[in-house]
């Protein structure tokens, strides 16, 4: 099977960089309703989901190797 040659280009990498800060606002989130939630499912899953997410995340930082971790977590744009 062919593999997908990813987009590494700054247009690529700036869109990377959206998508990912708003993976870190999903995460956020879920923690906040694990926080909240009493059905130990229902932390389950949210547990797993944000597992997903974090690979995610990596699966994009690895992308940009070069990139710095305060560029990852800056939400000013």
């Amino acid at each position: 099977m062919d593999e997908k040659k990813e987009d590494k280009s700054e247009e690529s990498k700036k869109n990377h960089m959206i998508y990912y800060r708003s993976l870190t606002k999903i995460i956020t989130n879920m923690k906040n309703e694990i926080n909240q939630e009493g059905e130990p499912a229902v932390k389950e899953h949210l547990t797993s989901r944000i597992d997903a997410i974090e690979k995610d995340r990596k699966r994009i930082r690895d992308l940009f190797p070069n990139t710095k971790k305060e560029e990852w977590d800056d939400n000013t744009n």
